[in-house]
């Protein structure tokens, strides 16, 4: 049967669009990364979108159907991860002395130091004991100063410097995430992180509790508003998440991303923490199993410099690193810890910024 004027307008029309929608996805574009990227403001849209609650219908409905097709077209041939040029260092936890200035700095790489860590617990009991939210440092702050964090920014401006909270234990006890109850944690943590961040001249927080007195959900419900008033204040300019492959952990993790993948900027997945009979291939699953679980994220790869004959090799997980760089997924590179590295002349601190210093993207 025949088609009339406006059947066939319309099949021009689907015609026309599918075919600029198959070049879109399919042409590759290299783009250097010395700074942010376009794509992680499309990735971050994307995760406002999917992950809004609840809000006004017409608003809501709105964006989604205004820029949804747009950003899907740049986040379909992206998959979800890309390659970036995102350098992460940990440290401060040793008290070996170590110093930013020690640290070789790659400036064409983004670097960002994680200072380790501050906790919501206080030493003046024995045992050490949960204190709601209110924070305490336990980093070398005789040594990585405010002055010194301050001094190290304005010498490099690709540097940024956070700190992690939570961490595995205090003075060799476990650390839990124990709260009395969800107002009150979440009140007393934005205070006390408020002051931290502002005193020290720090720019994001990670989130590295790792034991748990709570269910998943309150967990979420805790950390997600911390970082969601945290960012609206203008206290912090990034957060990142810093699980491992521990199911409880993953759980707690998972439903944090769920709700809040929006206010969420880094995944630091403890790769290292799978053992030290790893092989690349294996390791590689696993990047791609933690694609899958925290979908959307920048995923950061990770070694341990750390003397250890229980963690993932260092040259196994470079190894992975080069290999998920040609398949354009690495996002970055993360070390425990600076602080380890020093006895070996910050040798793979070195080389991992090297690598990612060749770091392009395609879409």
């Amino acid at each position: 049967m025949g088609l009339n004027p406006r059947q066939k307008m319309w099949c021009w029309w689907e015609g026309w669009w599918k075919y600029h929608w198959l070049m879109m996805t399919t042409t590759t574009i290299q783009i250097n990364f010395h700074n942010e990227s376009a794509h992680d403001l499309v990735r971050a849209t994307m995760r406002t979108i999917l992950h809004r609650q609840k809000s006004p219908m017409g608003s809501s409905k709105l964006i989604a159907v205004v820029l949804l097709p747009a950003l899907l077209a740049f986040q379909a041939p992206m998959a979800t991860a890309v390659n970036s040029n995102l350098f992460r260092d940990y440290i401060g936890a040793i008290f070996n002395g170590v110093k930013f200035t020690d640290v070789p700095i790659n400036p064409k790489v983004r670097v960002d130091f994680i200072l380790a860590f501050i906790i919501d617990y206080t030493t003046e009991t024995n045992p050490p004991t949960p204190t709601n939210g209110k924070f305490n440092i336990f980093w070398q702050n005789t040594v990585l100063t405010p002055s010194a964090v301050a001094s190290i920014k304005q010498s490099n401006p690709n540097v940024r410097v956070a700190v992690s909270m939570g961490g595995a234990t205090v003075n060799d006890r476990p650390v839990f995430f124990n709260i009395t109850s969800v107002d009150s944690w979440v009140n007393n943590a934005v205070e006390s992180l408020t002051g931290i961040v502002r005193d020290n001249n720090l720019d994001g927080i990670d989130i590295d509790y790792e034991q748990f007195q709570v269910d998943p959900d309150t967990f979420a419900e805790c950390v997600g508003r911390l970082i969601t008033e945290l960012k609206a204040k203008g206290v912090i300019k990034f957060a990142s998440i810093a699980p491992f492959g521990n199911a409880e952990v993953q759980r707690h993790y998972m439903a944090l991303w769920a709700k809040y993948a929006a206010v969420i900027d880094y995944v630091n997945f403890q790769f290292y923490a799978y053992g030290a009979s790893t092989t690349e291939a294996q390791y590689i699953d696993f990047f791609n199993q933690q694609i899958v679980n925290y979908p959307g994220g920048n995923i950061l790869a990770s070694f341990t410099t750390a003397a250890t004959t229980t963690s993932v090799p260092v040259e196994t997980a470079l190894s992975a690193c080069r290999t998920l760089q040609k398949e354009g997924k690495l996002y970055g590179i993360f070390i425990w810890a600076a602080d380890h590295s020093r006895s070996q002349g910050f040798k793979y601190e070195t080389e991992s910024q090297a690598l990612l210093a060749n770091a392009t993207i395609s879409y």
